[in-house]
């Protein structure tokens, strides 16, 4: 199954379990955000006037990004100006947990994320030393 969302101005097919980067979401990484659907898509589609009715995409933010520097230049010939001006789009990167219907809710627990294991800043210092005595 498949559906539609729209969220930012944007609309965006999704599937479950799916990694999207999406406008900036003002959400902390591990809540969970919900969207409204225009389009569930599957055995037997249905389309929204303007949404479908009952129908959420439940989803955990997993990060907040920025996407690639675009540079504008601007400059006007033989009258030495010149305008330089570099810009980076915030994006929150979001993964779709469930598609639901039927007036369901999300359930309130984000699955848990594996967390990347702490490592002491003199960790290697220690070792060092160690290795010198």
């Amino acid at each position: 199954m498949f559906a539609v969302i729209k969220t930012g101005g944007k609309q965006y097919t999704v599937a479950t379990d799916q990694k999207i980067e999406l406008g900036k979401l003002a959400a902390k990484p591990g809540e969970i955000v919900t969207f409204p659907v225009i389009l569930l898509g599957g055995e037997k589609p249905s389309v929204g006037a303007p949404t479908v009715s009952g129908a959420l995409v439940a989803a955990e933010v997993v990060e907040h990004t920025r996407g690639d520097k675009v540079i504008a230049f601007k400059k006007r010939r033989r009258q030495n100006s010149r305008r330089k001006r570099g810009h980076r789009q915030d994006h929150t990167v979001v993964r779709i947990t469930e598609i639901l219907t039927d007036g369901k809710q999300p359930s309130k627990e984000a699955k848990p994320r594996q967390a990347k294991p702490a490592v002491a800043k003199n960790e290697g210092a220690e070792k060092k030393t160690a290795a010198k005595k």
